[in-house]
């Protein structure tokens, strides 16, 4: 496949880039370097080739998520500036 300005452009298009006119000639050599070099990639014979998901084979080990009570609400709220209750008093950051 060979790139052309028509080409390059849709691209622009399609990717939402503004590309100047004067731009186009040096994008199309660039793109067309691309495509070479990706065919070149696909002359390698990788029938035996695993496809790569992660960079490392590692797998997650995941615990139980236990709720439990690390902290009593009178111990959380007794550095609180203003409270309720067991709330939090904050100033209103959003108006109608």
């Amino acid at each position: 496949m060979i790139i052309d300005k028509q080409t390059v452009h849709k691209v622009a298009d399609l990717a939402r880039i503004a590309i100047k006119d004067n731009e186009v000639d040096t994008l199309t050599v660039e793109m067309n370097k691309i495509l070479t070099f990706m065919e070149k990639l696909n002359e390698l014979d990788t029938t035996g080739v695993k496809p790569l998901v992660y960079m490392n084979e590692e797998v997650n080990v995941w615990r139980e998520d236990i709720a439990k009570q690390e902290i009593s609400v009178a111990d959380g709220l007794k550095n609180a500036a203003k409270h309720i209750e067991s709330f939090f008093l904050v100033p209103k950051i959003i108006e109608k």
